[in-house]
């Protein structure tokens, strides 16, 4: 839960991932070709806060739509007062429709483990602590399982990071959207200390590190 206490000190704890070399991630070196035909897929992650995370993938080219929610618990129809508690299994988790005519699982995937939160930090994102806040990717598809499997290794193996990859890799049993109030957050609270510190800090990496990737104007509004 984001706590009076959390916003006071978030500036401390900004949950951006550092790579070891400081330079943005090498391309999955598994992924499927951009399709030659446009489409929708869906994709569902889960890193920390959804504010940021949502924020992120709105930004990018290729997104149709970007949800806050909760999957990987065991309550049915959570609320967020039942997550927060860290009792559900539930992680705040961001569910994504994209055309991989225009972007690939790969490359969300290459964003998602770099400019939208860290990897390596377990069961906590920033000032947020507890296994609602944890680092997990629910495959849709054995194609989506095949390729961030191979990433997490190809990361590990390159000592992309000072520390392992902690990120859970799990099917996606169910997706449960937030409520209204989380939806499209960042936007409409530009100015709350905890997306000051914590979330703008991401869109600013992905226009870094991505330039390619990023869409002219942002998603707006809820799906």
């Amino acid at each position: 839960m984001r706590t009076l206490l959390a916003l006071l000190v978030a500036g401390a704890f900004a949950a951006l991932a550092t790579t070891a070399s400081g330079a943005p991630l090498p391309s999955p070196a598994v992924d499927l070709p951009r399709a030659t035909a446009p489409g929708t897929q869906t994709a569902v992650f889960a890193g920390g806060c959804f504010w940021g995370v949502e924020a992120v993938f709105r930004h990018m080219k290729g997104v149709h739509s970007a949800v806050s929610g909760y999957a990987g618990g065991r309550t049915k129809n959570p609320t967020y007062e039942d997550v927060s508690t860290g009792m559900t299994g539930h992680a705040e988790a961001v569910e994504v429709k994209f055309d991989p005519s225009q972007v690939t699982y790969g490359e969300l995937l290459r964003v998602f483990m770099s400019a939208a939160h860290d990897p390596t930090e377990l069961n906590r994102q920033g000032p947020d602590v507890g296994t609602q806040y944890r680092s997990a990717l629910y495959f849709v598809n054995d194609e989506q399982q095949r390729i961030a499997r191979a990433y997490i290794a190809q990361l590990d193996g390159a000592k992309a990071y000072p520390a392992k990859i902690v990120t859970e890799l799990a099917p996606l049993t169910a997706f449960y959207r937030a409520e209204a109030y989380h939806q499209d957050y960042l936007a409409r609270h530009p100015t709350q200390p905890y997306i000051v510190y914590n979330d703008l800090p991401k869109l600013e990496a992905l226009k870094r590190d991505y330039p390619s990737l990023v869409r002219a104007a942002p998603l707006r509004g809820a799906p």
